[in-house]
């Protein structure tokens, strides 16, 4: 039985040659590298497994998002935001952003279509990219599929007992369900923060699992995004330096958080970010409700029982939802065979700035832990890199094809 299905799918799997690169991932990243190579007159394909570009922003982010740094930081090579956008775009305009960019260049990813397994076929010298739908062969491929490609639910324990809904950030969109709710709000990053917020701007009751030490920076400073000013410091002084200077008004401006229960790492917010990937949250009001009660911050949890959560001293709360904002993981793992580029965590086993190519034709992009800035970096590394070795290829085939003819 399972060998006729096996021929069946093989049978009804379509085998196409892809006169440059696969890549696997409609995103920020993958986009990105397609209108590189677009302008570089390079053919590819892109094979997204959902049915839009950028599903994480379209699908699986809450409705307040806005992006954390300014706009300037985040836009993709070849297009700027519109002048009439915000500092810090919403997720909609991002959106729209998005959707222009890929109309722009006129790039149409192949939706509804997951990679189920990509490998380096050594016979050959070529790569097979499995789909549902069709194989695709290629010289090269472009890992375009993000950090955020999967939820990461933390194993707790007497979670499954707590008969209460618990979900994850990804599943989050408002806190009007929420109403009146004592919620749990599982993970002190960027998106825990601000649902915390947004739970108490719809008068929820949450507290706030802090296990870890977290650096929380005011995302703005007299008007000026505190990023912004860390790239302009940056420019001329060493991270430590720069980190204690970012530390000291940060200290100025929102005072010492540890009285609240945010204890900060020995390590600097910049150093941190370099060495671990570990984000610094940005503040966006969050911290004036946990000064004033309203979000309560609480040490990590113990275990789950049914309609309770003790945690690890002791106190026992009530709690009539949970909302893991533990963050994600890298899919890669799961379908590209092989270790030419990625480690069994699924990011590159190169540190930024050198983890965007492999061996053998192999690319990542959006890996970087550097938000799209550093995507954008990569994409332009990527497309440099095959434009040139396509062009090289080109040529060679049709002087051969001159000599033959």
């Amino acid at each position: 039985m399972s060998s006729t299905k096996s021929s069946d799918e093989f049978l009804s799997r379509r085998c196409m040659w892809v006169n440059g690169p696969v890549i696997v991932g409609a995103g920020p990243s993958g986009l990105a590298v397609g209108a590189l190579l677009k302008q570089q007159g390079v053919p590819f394909i892109i094979l997204e497994r959902a049915d839009c570009i950028a599903s994480l922003w379209q699908k699986r982010t809450y409705d307040r998002l806005k992006l954390h740094l300014p706009k300037q930081f985040c836009e993709l090579p070849g297009l700027s935001f519109p002048a009439n956008y915000p500092e810090y775009p919403s997720k909609k305009q991002f959106i729209v952003y998005l959707e222009n960019y890929a109309k722009s260049f006129g790039i149409s990813p192949r939706f509804n279509e997951a990679v189920n397994e990509a490998e380096y076929d050594q016979t050959c010298g070529l790569w097979r990219v499995k789909t549902s739908k069709a194989e695709y062969i290629c010289r090269r491929v472009v890992v375009a599929t993000g950090e955020n490609a999967e939820k990461l639910i933390p194993i707790i324990q007497g979670m499954d007992e707590l008969a209460r809904p618990v979900i994850h950030v990804s599943d989050y969109k408002s806190g009007e369900e929420f109403r009146h709710k004592k919620v749990l709000v599982v993970g002190c990053g960027n998106s825990g923060m601000e649902v915390s917020l947004d739970l108490c701007d719809h008068n929820a009751i949450p507290s706030l699992v802090v296990r870890d030490s977290v650096h929380v920076l005011p995302r703005d400073i007299m008007g000026k995004s505190i990023f912004g000013i860390a790239m302009f410091l940056m420019k001329w002084l060493p991270v430590w330096i720069v980190d204690k200077i970012l530390l000291l008004l940060s200290w100025f401006v929102i005072g010492n958080i540890a009285k609240f229960g945010l204890k900060r790492p020995l390590a600097g917010p910049l150093e941190l970010k370099n060495s671990k990937g570990k984000t610094p949250v940005l503040d966006i009001g969050t911290l004036d409700k946990i000064k004033s009660g309203e979000i309560k911050v609480v040490p990590g949890i113990k275990r789950f029982s049914e309609g309770k959560v003790e945690l690890v001293n002791g106190l026992v709360l009530d709690v009539d939802a949970v909302i893991l904002a533990t963050g994600y993981l890298s899919n890669v793992p799961s379908w590209l065979k092989g270790r030419e580029l990625f480690g069994e965590d699924g990011f590159p086993m190169k540190g930024f700035p050198n983890g965007w190519k492999g061996e053998r034709g192999l690319y990542g992009v959006g890996f970087t832990r550097r938000g799209i800035s550093g995507a954008s970096m990569d994409a332009v590394r990527i497309a440099m890199d095959i434009a040139r070795i396509w062009k090289e290829e080109t040529k060679q085939q049709r002087q051969q094809q001159l000599i033959a003819s």
